[in-house]
């Protein structure tokens, strides 16, 4: 019985560790997806501001 009893302890333990390792991570996703929608909004509007063409993705770049 002991033994079981250490193994649920140990597997609460790993249970409670990779619950705060999720919540970590949940919260740091939620800032980099504000970043980055921020991000996409400022090139946007730096797009729509300069006035520039639409690049299509199989023109040459102008270099070539």
């Amino acid at each position: 019985m002991d033994a079981i009893e250490e193994k649920l302890a140990h597997l609460m333990r790993a249970v409670d560790d990779l619950s705060d390792v999720v919540a970590r991570q949940q919260a740091e996703i939620a800032v980099l997806t504000r970043r980055t929608e921020m991000l996409m909004r400022r090139e946007a509007e730096r797009e729509d501001s300069s006035g520039a063409a639409v690049v299509l993705g199989d023109e040459r770049p102008p270099h070539y």
